[in-house]
């Protein structure tokens, strides 16, 4: 199988040749949930986490998972092995179908799935040293951010003022309170305090951002998990942006202000060697 090979409901196509319906209701309405997963050495990272999340984010839109959980696998060990690459990113998408345009649910039609994989686009090491920098925005979208849906259009808006501003994520907040970013989970550091948001309807509930606390609780490393106010974010002795794709980065500056020092702190650079380790050591 070639590595741009895919499968797309229950066959596997080469990627030029996947098709979807016009009709089909994630193309249309959204209606859709996805899951990214990050593959190192071949070795999907906190699968049984994704796929948790995944079941998590169909039950939020009424939409019956159409794989069990070793179909998943099979379908995603396929899919790793044919690939060229030993690190990837595994994309899951599952749409309610193909029927006649309509808001209500169509009574009969097949979920869309699709799972393909790509290499895995890592940032510069420049950046893990050097940190990032973020631009800050309202958060406008609606009560349901932590299902992972195809409802993204305010996130693209968000992450396009941050690379219209040279930078690589936009902060969000709600109502003076710290949501996440575009497309990652935010942390704050005081006084050598780790802050990260409550996992509530307002924020994706990352794989990563469980990593990060699980691996400052194991070592250590005071945290909370609270709301965490706007002016407290501007203030941070530290901020950093967690994801997937990005894992663990630092963010020196906010809206052209340095935070902190303007360099990435201690505390993120003992995270950073923590959880790269952590990495190394998966069973």
């Amino acid at each position: 199988m070639s590595q741009r090979t895919v499968y797309l409901n229950g066959e596997w196509l080469p990627l030029g040749e996947a098709r979807v319906p016009v009709l089909d209701r994630g193309f249309m309405l959204g209606d859709g949930v996805y899951e990214l997963i990050p593959v190192y050495l071949r070795k999907p990272f906190r699968l049984d986490e994704h796929l948790r999340r995944l079941q998590a984010s169909l039950d939020g839109i009424r939409l019956a998972n159409p794989l069990s959980d070793a179909q998943w696998r099979e379908v995603i060990e396929t899919v790793v092995a044919g690939h060229e690459a030993d690190d990837q990113s595994v994309y899951l998408q599952v749409t309610r179908g193909a029927a006649p345009r309509d808001h209500a649910f169509p009574a009969n039609a097949q979920p869309t799935v699709l799972v393909m994989s790509s290499p895995l686009s890592r940032p510069d090491p420049v950046q893990y040293e050097h940190g990032v920098c973020a631009v800050s925005t309202e958060d406008i979208r609606w009560h349901r951010c932590d299902l992972k849906t195809l409802n993204l259009l305010p996130n693209v808006l968000a992450r396009q003022k941050a690379v219209d501003a040279g930078c690589v994520e936009c902060v969000m907040f709600r109502d003076g309170v710290l949501s996440e970013g575009a497309a990652s989970n935010i942390f704050a550091v005081r006084d050598g305090l780790i802050l990260a948001p409550v996992k509530d309807h307002r924020v994706l509930p990352g794989v990563t951002y469980d990593v990060v606390l699980e691996l400052a609780r194991a070592n250590g490393l005071a945290c909370a998990v609270r709301d965490i106010a706007e002016a407290e974010v501007r203030s941070a002795d530290e901020l950093w942006l967690t994801s997937s794709s990005r894992e663990v980065q630092a963010i020196v500056e906010l809206d052209g202000r340095p935070v902190g020092s303007g360099k990435p702190g201690p505390v993120y650079r003992r995270m950073y060697a923590l959880y790269q380790g952590f990495k190394a050591n998966m069973a």
